[in-house]
């Protein structure tokens, strides 16, 4: 790449890592990016997957205090992550890359819309258990977890195919499930994405459709902005943090569909 698309590719990294780390869709800024510095779509994608993994890391680093007794939960939902992605990254691999940035939008929309009606959605469910600690999770139904863990494979499916927008439907799923911290929820997202992610990644390796220099580059700005970025998210008032997520949603949707 030349020198100034380096340098943008480098600060939508950032930008990106600091958008994940605070609502999730980052690829709003860093997908296009990939796409202005002249990747096929496809390798746009799998180039960014391979970039997010380790932003995503670095995001739930800088969440860590907050991440205290809700890892057990986080690793039940771990399996399902792992499947999915590998379900579709195999899928994107097959699809033609018209028929991939066609669909990008309405996929996005749609995981907006389900985000925006959470709170609504949480109230006509009855008696949920909370899942502020570990203890907690114990009381949940085995129905409520049969569904979460469908649920989470259907988003693996969709983070593993594009992945854009995959946080908030995470966000969604564990409102559902009881999380009422919400910058604890977007710790336990991050590392949901990261395996979603990490195993996607090894798949577009292997296959040889990543990038390799606007990954390192992305990869870098992508932890810096992350980091940063889930620092600032820890200060923030929650509506203002779900807030972003709708407006980061609908941003990236729009973005997609007009580009």
């Amino acid at each position: 790449m030349k020198l100034e698309r380096t340098i943008i590719v480098f600060a939508a990294a950032i930008v990106a890592g600091a958008i994940n780390s605070i609502a999730g869709g980052g690829t709003l800024v860093s997908f296009p990016a990939l796409i202005w510095a002249g990747l096929d779509p496809i390798v746009a994608n799998a180039t960014n997957t391979v970039a997010i993994s380790p932003g995503a890391l670095a995001a739930m680093f800088g969440l860590r205090n907050r991440l205290r007794g809700a890892m057990r939960p986080a690793l039940i939902l771990t399996v399902p992550s792992l499947m999915g992605a590998i379900t579709g990254a195999v899928a994107l691999m097959v699809t033609p890359s018209r028929i991939f940035a066609q669909l990008a939008p309405y996929l996005i929309l749609a995981a907006t819309a389900l985000f925006a009606s959470q709170e609504l959605l949480t109230r006509a469910v009855p008696a949920r258990a909370s899942l502020i600690n570990e203890q907690a999770a114990e009381k949940v139904s085995l129905r409520w977890w049969r569904a979460a863990i469908a649920f989470q494979f259907l988003v693996a499916v969709y983070g593993g195919y594009f992945g854009g927008g995959m946080g908030i439907l995470i966000i969604a799923e564990l409102g559902m499930l009881g999380f009422t911290d919400i910058h604890q929820v977007i710790g336990v997202r991050s590392f949901l994405g990261s395996c979603v992610n990490g195993i996607a990644s090894v798949l577009f390796i292997a296959h040889g459709l990543v990038s390799w220099r606007p990954a390192a580059i992305m990869t870098v700005g992508q932890i810096l902005g992350g980091y940063g970025g889930a620092t600032v998210a820890a200060k923030l008032d929650p509506k203002v943090v779900r807030g972003a997520v709708i407006a980061t949603g609908i941003a990236m949707a729009a973005a997609l569909a007009f580009n």
